[in-house]
């Protein structure tokens, strides 16, 4: 009997040692909120990515998207084990929807399990996907768009065969503080094709011409372009030798965009040299 007892005791003071509380979650490696969006209490980050430059497909309507293109975060927040009460998905959408509101943005569609946000914050255009689930986790894919940086600069012949098939051609590579006229140094791969074009032609005869954004007065953007083909022009006979009767620079300012003026894209397209056959 009095083993009994003992044995009863024993195992009333296992019972009553506390369990340790369930451990919290942490945020994968590298992975942290968007400056955005804080996140759903009581969350933590399972996974995420972050690309310079990408394309997503943003519902815009039913069974209609648009792909959008430029900076892209992608972060999965799921609920910590330890949260009593899970939020609905609809709760985790009307959160995302007042955000975005305060923050002067728009919904631009909804319908479960997916919502698309679209912001316009500091000049720049940024969309939200909002993917919830069932279990209350969900996940996040937000794009600043932009334009990217082109990396790889056409070669001579490449530039040729633009100028013979269409009589002009835009140089990408060529670089300029903004409101100045001095060439930066990353120009100078273009700038070398450019020279390799003109002499592996010898009757090749150009025009060089500088080209604007809408920002700033015409008479400056004007005068800009004008000084920016000439900057070009000027490389060309003092580095590679070329002739400069073989060359005319003309500043064309914002008179001939190929793209619209409304986006930061459409501006930096815009804001180009062109190398036109004479």
């Amino acid at each position: 009997m009095r083993k009994s007892r003992l044995a009863m005791l024993a195992l009333i003071a296992i019972l009553s040692i506390p369990l340790p509380a369930a451990a919290q979650q942490k945020d994968d490696k590298d992975c942290k909120d968007h400056p955005l969006f804080t996140r759903m209490p009581d969350y933590w980050i399972h996974h995420c990515k972050e690309v310079d430059f990408d394309a997503y497909p943003f519902v815009i309507a039913k069974g209609k998207t648009e792909q959008v293109e430029g900076k892209l975060w992608q972060i999965n927040y799921r609920a910590q084990s330890t949260l009593k009460s899970k939020p609905s998905e609809l709760q985790i959408v009307r959160n995302f929807e007042n955000a975005v509101k305060k923050l002067g943005g728009t919904v631009v569609y909804s319908e479960k399990p997916k919502t698309t946000f679209k912001v316009n914050k500091d000049g720049k255009e940024i969309w939200v996907d909002l993917l919830t689930d069932w279990t209350s986790s969900y996940t996040l894919t937000i794009l600043e768009k932009k334009g990217m940086e082109q990396d790889i600069i056409a070669n001579a012949d490449a530039l040729l065969n633009d100028l013979k098939n269409s009589g002009h051609v835009a140089v990408s590579g060529i670089f300029f503080d903004t409101g100045k006229s001095d060439l930066k140094p990353e120009s100078e791969q273009a700038i070398s094709e450019i020279g390799k074009l003109l002499k592996k032609d010898a009757g090749l005869k150009v025009y060089v011409v500088g080209h604007t954004d809408n920002v700033g007065g015409l008479e400056s953007n004007m005068k800009l372009s004008q000084a920016r083909a000439e900057a070009v022009m000027q490389a060309l006979v003092k580095t590679y030798g070329i002739a400069a009767s073989r060359m005319q620079a003309f500043g064309n300012g914002p008179y001939a965009p190929v793209s619209s003026n409304d986006n930061d894209e459409g501006k930096a397209r815009n804001r180009r040299v062109e190398l036109v056959k004479q």
